[in-house]
């Protein structure tokens, strides 16, 4: 599991931050048709999408959110995180061939059930949020 950071719930405070970043290719968007069943042309077909809304075709809105569970299963708070609940909101297209960073702050802990509720953020290279929203998750620790 080279990569995978764990932080214990005690050591997670109010404020703290994890993010990873990936550049988005023309493959991912294939493999995550191909697992999803998801095959709308604005995301497959280069041809169909240049008439499209954005001229050019598009990475899926939950390829681009699922960029927030690898931050909380690898980084924070890492392996045995269980996801309770994320809201997510479009606010631009991923292209194919840019670089998108998930960052994922803490706004609150429930000790009592460690549980976390954290501001969820999704930009691309140049700094624009193509996503944001919120998300709930539960770090487990025997």
């Amino acid at each position: 599991m080279a990569g995978i950071k764990e932080k214990k719930y005690a050591d997670i405070q109010v404020g703290d931050k994890g993010s990873y970043s990936k550049t988005v290719t023309v493959e991912d968007v294939l493999r995550f048709a191909e697992i999803t069943g998801d095959f709308n042309p604005v995301h497959v077909d280069e041809e169909f999408a240049k008439d499209g809304l954005f001229g050019e075709r598009i990475a899926h809105g939950f390829m681009t959110g699922a960029l927030i569970s690898t931050v909380f299963g690898t980084i924070l708070p890492g392996p045995n995180t269980i996801y309770l609940s994320q809201e997510l909101n479009f606010k631009a297209p991923v292209k194919i061939g840019e670089t998108i960073t998930a960052e994922c702050e803490v706004l609150d802990k429930n000790d009592a059930k460690k549980i976390l509720k954290f501001k969820t953020e999704v930009k691309n290279q140049s700094g624009q949020v193509v996503l944001d929203g919120q998300a709930t998750v539960m770090k487990y620790e025997k």
